[in-house]
């Protein structure tokens, strides 16, 4: 009885001869039949939102103005999406908007760089600049942009910020300035550190005029423009979890040999430490901004 239980079984393997008998010979098959037809969708109608991992469709963010309806993450905003929205409509007149860079150092492959770029994102320079109204309030208004080489500061940035601060001043009007920047343009050397303190002057004087200037921090906004004029505002707003810091988190970490909170270097952290006034979502901006301008109004 137990060898019979243990017994193993034999396996009887087919001949060449019976395995051509039993497997049934495969038609060939004609192009395009039997292929699955893939949906064309177009490459940029989902998105992935990096903070909650929720698939979204486009047009919907762009409707609920770029931020995630799942967590209210805040998606980069091109210039002209953040002018459209925050502007009273059709009361935006842009400055200075045909001023382009030159190449002071001889930097390698810099002029067609900049030309490729204005080709393809439509902008001349990393900031856009003009005269503007919120809810009938006029104000000057300067906007960066992260997709000309990610907002860096050269001298046309320098010079178009610049500009926009004297003619606030020259017209008594506030000025609000989004910033968002990797910092100063490398390629420019010494000239792009330079307009560190032509901006910050510039703000200087608006100052000593009795004028408001507001500046709105968006997503990053680093190096250079956080050393001077990022942080110069008379009054400082965020939108919710923006990158704010002058030297990298590896930079500052290797600097001092020691491990830096998760938080470091956010907008949170900042309000945290008394750095921004005020953290404000993207929704509320214009309707905080208007009340600010309506308020400053009222008390000069």
């Amino acid at each position: 009885m137990l060898n019979t239980l243990f017994k193993k079984e034999k396996y009887i393997a087919a001949s060449s001869n019976a395995t051509e008998a039993v497997v049934p010979k495969i038609a060939p098959v004609k192009e395009g039949e039997g292929i699955e037809k893939k949906p064309n969708i177009p490459s940029e109608m989902w998105v992935k939102c990096t903070e909650c991992g929720q698939i979204l469709y486009r047009s919907d963010i762009e409707e609920n103005l770029m931020t995630c309806q799942f967590c209210n993450a805040h998606f980069r905003m091109f210039s002209q999406e953040r002018i459209a929205v925050l502007l009273d409509e059709g009361s935006f007149q842009e400055l200075d908007k045909n001023m382009v860079s030159v190449n002071p150092l001889n930097y390698p492959n810099y002029e067609s760089k900049l030309k490729s770029l204005s080709k393809n994102i439509y902008l001349n320079e990393a900031v856009v600049t003009g005269l503007g109204k919120i809810n009938g309030m006029d104000l000057v208004v300067a906007v960066m942009d992260s997709r000309f080489m990610m907002g860096s500061m050269g001298s046309v940035v320098g010079e178009k910020l610049t500009r926009a601060v004297e003619k606030a001043t020259e017209m008594k009007l506030p000025i609000v300035i989004f910033t968002a920047s990797g910092g100063a343009r490398m390629q420019e050397g010494i000239f792009s550190l330079m307009q560190m303190a032509k901006v910050s002057g510039a703000i200087a004087k608006h100052n000593e005029a009795g004028l408001l200037y507001i500046t709105v921090l968006t997503d990053p906004t680093t190096g250079g423009v956080t050393a001077s004029f990022a942080m110069l505002g008379d009054i400082i707003l965020s939108e919710p979890n923006v990158l704010i810091g002058f030297a990298g988190r590896r930079v500052i970490e290797q600097t001092i040999k020691q491990k830096l909170p998760y938080e470091f270097q956010k907008a949170e952290f900042l309000l945290n430490h008394g750095f921004v006034d005020s953290i404000i979502h993207r929704k509320k901006l214009k309707e905080t901004i208007g009340m600010l301008l309506m308020m400053h109004k009222e008390d000069s």
